[in-house]
């Protein structure tokens, strides 16, 4: 590797590093918070907490590193730009594409990291969360069934229990649900079961009363029962195993859809192969936003207002290939056959990346056509 490619490879990564540190921090912060509230609101301990906000690393890492490495593209290339070192390169002959060459093997870099992402730790980590997942609702299900404590599973909602006997048998239950605005409901009985029904947990009262308190005209009624069923599914929020995710599979199994797969996953063949086709896509565009962050700076003449225009023009062609991305996902989604259209965004900033630094190179070409045109 050459000494100029050395040493902008070096720049690069040190940029690349800082970016990402940041924007993995900003998106890390904003997720933690949301799994605080649910977490913590759920009696879990901050060990668990900080396990669930672990697994949600790879998935952050994946949404900033692209934008890390095309900031880092954009800040080196604007420096050495302003400093005058990119002019002092070109003058000994370099080209634009030879320019671009270290920019390249900072993408390639990117897309290895990427790839390492979205075909191993992204598929693991959201398998094992969902499975966490699962295992704190059961827990939250054997935190409801505490004996002498009023338990609020979710607001609105308080649950008492007095003693649980070994045979399974809940005495003395008090039930309170004050989520609706237009009356407030208590249960209470001298027995109850927790009871399995078509995937439900039923919460079966034997010998007790409700009450309804009517809001509007403050009117309470009472009702008294035999045995009454309510249903606390929701109370718990119940995770059921309905088999693998899409999100869970190998990049493998996505790009080779059986019907058992489709069927255990409830997605269609498209959708599976569009998701598949996907991971692929998303580490080619590592490198292709270090390349078109680089390549967009190259272009226009030296300014001492610096090259903020290009700065712009650069955001807007990331914002136009991430268009394209949306697009080329719904074709693909949309028929099996289409799923080359997955691919779009990375051909077009490749394209696009071909064309800026042609333009470089060739910084009069759009000059020379005006005058070509314009009246003798």
């Amino acid at each position: 590797m050459a000494r100029f490619d050395r040493y902008m490879l070096s720049q690069l990564m040190v940029l690349f590093g800082f970016f990402s540190l940041v924007l993995v921090l900003i998106y890390w912060i904003n997720r933690a918070v949301v799994l605080f509230d649910q977490l913590i609101a759920d009696g879990q301990s901050a060990t668990v907490f900080i396990e669930f906000t672990a697994l949600t690393l790879p998935s952050v890492m994946r949404l900033a590193l692209p934008l890390a490495a095309f900031a880092a593209a954009v800040y080196v290339t604007n420096r050495m730009t302003t400093e005058s070192e990119l002019v002092v390169v070109q003058a000994t002959g370099f080209s634009a594409f030879r320019l671009a060459r270290p920019v390249l093997y900072f993408g390639l870099i990117v897309t290895l990291l990427m790839s390492l992402l979205m075909h191993f730790l992204v598929p693991m980590s959201r398998a094992q969360y969902d499975q966490r997942l699962a295992d704190i609702s059961q827990s939250i299900t054997a935190r409801l069934l505490t004996e002498g404590q009023f338990i609020e599973p979710v607001n609105g909602v308080t649950f008492y229990i007095r003693e649980i006997t070994p045979a399974g048998e809940l005495q003395d239950i008090f039930l309170s649900d004050t989520r609706s605005a237009e009356e407030h409901v208590t249960y209470t009985a001298s027995q109850a079961y927790l009871v399995r029904d078509n995937n439900e947990t039923q919460l079966v009262m034997i010998d007790g009363m409700v009450q309804n308190l009517r809001l509007n005209d403050n009117r309470l009624f009472t009702t008294a029962f035999v045995d009454f069923a309510y249903n606390i599914g929701g109370l718990i929020n119940e995770q059921r195993d309905v088999g693998r995710k899409a999100a869970h599979l190998s990049t493998w199994e996505l790009l080779n859809p059986t019907p058992e797969l489709q069927a255990e996953t409830r997605q269609s063949a498209a959708r599976l192969l569009s998701r598949g086709h996907d991971r692929i896509n998303q580490a080619l565009l590592g490198t292709v936003a270090a390349l078109l962050g680089f390549a967009t700076l190259l272009i226009g003449n030296f300014s001492r207002f610096g090259v903020w225009r290009q700065i712009i023009a650069a955001i807007f062609l990331i914002v136009v290939v991430k268009a394209i991305e949306t697009a080329g996902l719904n074709v693909s989604r949309s028929d099996e056959n289409l799923w080359f259209a997955t691919y779009l965004p990375s051909i077009a900033g490749f394209a696009i990346v071909g064309f800026l630094l042609f333009w470089a190179g060739r910084p009069n070409l759009f000059k020379r056509r005006i005058k070509d045109t314009a009246p003798a």
